[in-house]
Parts: structure tokens; C-alpha cells; sequence
């Protein structure tokens, strides 16, 4: 293939998904129409896991808001 460097690290695999995937980044990549797609479906990636991410840090706050009045209730009782 010419044009495409060699690495010792690279294997069989590697090379053969370069080589085909390259003319469809090229095409892809090459208007400004395959750019603003390939950043929607970034920003859209992007949302979808932080929509999550967000999900989870939501319940460990308010797990740990309960954790710390149930502590602050017993250390203002006595019984802690």
C-alpha cells in the first residue's frame, strides 16, 4: 500500500482496517456537511454519557446527604 507507514507494532488487522477506513474519512471528512455530522454525532455521543455520568453523581450526592444528617442527627443527640 503505498503511502502508509509500517510500525513494528501493527499488525495484520490494523493495517487492513487503515486501509478501509481511510477513503471513508476522506469522503466523510471532506465537506463541511460530513464535518458538522461527525461533530453532532460527537455531541450527541457526548450527551448520552454525560446524561448518565450525571444520573449516577445525582445519587451519590443524595446518598451522601442522607449519610451525613443521619450522622450530624446522631452526634447532635449524643448517641455518636
Amino acid at each position: 500500500m503505498p503511502g502508509v507507514a509500517v510500525g513494528p507494532h501493527m499488525t495484520a488487522s490494523s493495517l487492513a482496517l487503515a486501509g478501509l477506513l481511510a477513503p471513508a474519512q476522506a469522503a466523510l471528512l471532506g465537506s463541511q456537511f460530513g464535518q458538522l455530522l461527525v461533530a453532532l454525532v460527537a455531541v450527541a455521543l457526548v450527551i448520552v454519557v454525560g446524561k448518565f455520568v450525571l444520573k449516577l453523581a445525582w445519587r451519590l450526592v443524595t446518598i451522601g446527604i442522607v449519610v451525613v444528617a443521619a450522622f450530624y442527627l446522631l452526634s447532635a443527640i449524643g448517641l455518636i
